[in-house]
């Protein structure tokens, strides 16, 4: 006999899809109502974390360019109406402290929460002036158990930084090839969604765009799938070192959204 006691899933709510051909409602046991609410007061905070010039300790070179992107993205989210915050060349314990008074923050008022981290990194890591952090401690201070008045709130964390030193040499395409929950108990990463690139500022040059040319057309999962297709497609590297010329890359997408997000009301 079986005494084992083995975690299972269960059903919180039996419902039956229907679904409906034509030009009548598609009903699959999900709210009508799939999107963010931005009714709030407020768009939500944006906060911008510039690392260019690093300790010696760390090996790290100084990284060009940077304030060109930081200051795009302050315009690009202003436009949206968030309140942006920048804050350059900060130590490893200055971010910790930084992201721990933030989510402390009463953010009942906002309608989400972005935070843009440039800087050199690895597979999951930041570097801070002064040394790495690794990403999930600064995204979980705004875990849902931990952030209340973020919580069933779209929060971002875009990051463009190094994420290894693997090339990716491209592949050449086929032409022909085609291209309201009923749960209140909810994950605690629930609502989160977590964007990388791997080098360069083609990610953040390309996401601003897509951004202010967007917004009132497509959903944010929509914007970063035309950013990924924009990157993939429109950039390659160009270095006298054979070995790092046209090369390509591909940002990536973590998504733990459970609606869709448009950033107008």
């Amino acid at each position: 006999e079986n005494t084992e006691n083995p975690v299972d899933s269960k059903s919180i709510k039996n419902l039956e899809p229907k679904v409906r051909h034509g030009s009548e409602s598609m009903d699959c046991g999900i709210s009508l109502d799939n999107s963010y609410k931005m009714d709030h007061p407020k768009m939500g905070l944006c906060i911008i974390i510039n690392n260019k010039n690093f300790h010696k300790s760390t090996g790290m070179a100084s990284w060009s360019g940077t304030h060109v992107d930081a200051a795009n993205l302050r315009e690009t989210f202003m436009n949206l109406k968030y309140e942006v915050r920048n804050k350059n060349d900060l130590l490893h314990e200055e971010v910790m402290e930084l992201m721990r008074n933030v989510s402390k923050e009463d953010h009942s008022k906002r309608n989400s929460f972005v935070c843009v981290l440039l800087s050199h990194g690895e597979e999951e890591i930041i570097f801070e002036t002064n040394g790495p952090i690794d990403l999930k401690k600064i995204t979980s201070f705004f875990r849902g158990d931990c952030c209340r008045s973020l919580t069933g709130k779209p929060t971002f964390f875009i990051t463009q930084a190094c994420r290894g030193i693997e090339p990716d040499c491209g592949i050449e395409m086929d032409r022909g090839v085609d291209d309201g929950m009923a749960c209140h108990n909810i994950p605690v990463e629930a609502d989160l969604l977590r964007a990388y690139s791997t080098d360069g500022s083609w990610f953040i040059q390309s996401l601003c765009a897509m951004l202010e040319q967007c917004t009132h057309k497509l959903a944010f999962m929509h914007i970063l799938t035309q950013v990924n297709q924009k990157v993939a497609t429109e950039f390659e590297s160009f270095s006298l070192d054979a070995a790092f010329n046209a090369k390509k890359q591909i940002p990536c997408i973590v998504s733990m959204l459970t609606k869709e997000l448009y950033f107008y009301h």
